[in-house]
């Protein structure tokens, strides 16, 4: 994952920069690291700071209807307050820590069709020059793939993901959007639903956990969305299949008071009336969980595989903020 990208600001003869990242998913919450190699120009430049930015593509609802831009979601500097020679050459190493909350884009090594990035700032003489993006993969964190396993099993598929503009009212939610994986029904709970949202908002003392169900209409009314909450500590050890089952089961005989707009709309300062519940997920003991777990994990893996096109998804990181209002830079 590399990009170079000469000072446009400072026209021919200016630094390059090339930012290298660490291989391999990074994790919520975990180190994301990599070096920073500058080559100085046909001058002497002073740089004020070097600069990391995390930028997610969000889908925004206004009205009626839908749209996407990107955002700020972090900011690292790592550098700066030192003079590159002319055509010196130096290496800046950067190890930053993922917000907790940074969302999963891959599952089981596939895609999950969510995009990040990774761009580089730097300052140089007053002037500030903003490089190309560089995809950042994030893979789950233990009890987040224990859940997603036992959904699995459960006979759950996987339907898409997705990032939404906006804040689940009630939660310890820090960034300005959270994850939405959305998941088809298991045959037994296929009566009662239609789909069933998953979102995981970690933070350093565990994550919660918050589903929604899109729920279906009975004989003399029309369906409607029932939420449910749970919070679980990350070292937490739980039989996760019969744990979620539990969770659905609740989910499903929700009678209530409260639809996804009536919970939680009118608190929501981003006006996104989209309603979510919180979750909080446990730790598990690697990745070796048994045949029948492996097979339900299998089963949603094949399920994010016919659903995106990991090559898609790649080259489209490049154009997806290119000119977006990053309004959101402060929201870290």
């Amino acid at each position: 994952m590399v990009f170079k990208r000469l000072l446009g600001s400072l026209g021919v003869g200016g630094p390059t920069v090339d930012t290298v990242l660490e291989q391999g998913a990074a994790l919520p919450g975990g180190p994301l690291s990599g070096q920073v190699h500058l080559k100085g120009g046909s001058a002497d430049f002073d740089i004020e700071h070097i600069t990391l930015e995390l930028i997610a593509r969000v889908e925004v609802e206004h009205g009626e209807g839908e749209s996407e831009g990107g955002i700020v979601f972090e900011r690292f500097t790592v550098a700066g307050g030192f003079r590159l020679a002319e055509g010196e050459e130096r290496t800046v190493p950067f190890a930053v820590t993922l917000p907790w909350e940074t969302p999963v884009t891959e599952l089981y090594g596939q895609p999950l069709g969510v995009v990040l990035g990774v761009r580089t700032e730097l300052a140089v003489a007053g002037a500030k020059d903003k490089g190309d993006l560089d995809p950042l993969t994030v893979g789950p964190l233990p009890a987040q793939e224990a859940i997603l396993e036992a959904f699995g099993q459960l006979g759950f598929g996987f339907r898409s993901a997705d990032l939404e503009y906006g804040r689940i009212h009630g939660t310890g939610q820090t960034l300005p959007f959270y994850q939405e994986i959305e998941l088809t029904p298991a045959p037994q709970y296929a009566h009662a639903v239609t789909e069933i949202e998953v979102t995981f908002l970690a933070h350093p003392g565990g994550m919660e956990v918050v589903l929604e169900a899109d729920k279906r209409g009975g004989l003399f009314g029309g369906g409607h969305d029932a939420l449910t909450r749970f919070t679980v500590g990350h070292r937490d050890v739980r039989d996760w299949s019969a744990e979620v089952d539990g969770w659905v089961r609740q989910l499903v005989e929700h009678r209530g008071a409260h639809s996804a707009h009536g919970g939680y709309g009118p608190a929501d300062p981003y006006g996104h009336g989209h309603g979510h519940g919180e979750h909080h997920d446990g730790h598990r003991s690697g990745p070796g969980m048994g045949t029948a777990v492996a097979a339900g994990a299998a089963g949603l893996a094949v399920g994010v595989a016919g659903g995106m096109v990991a090559a898609e998804v790649v080259d489209e990181i490049g154009d997806a903020f290119e000119g977006e209002d990053e309004g959101g830079e402060d929201e870290g």
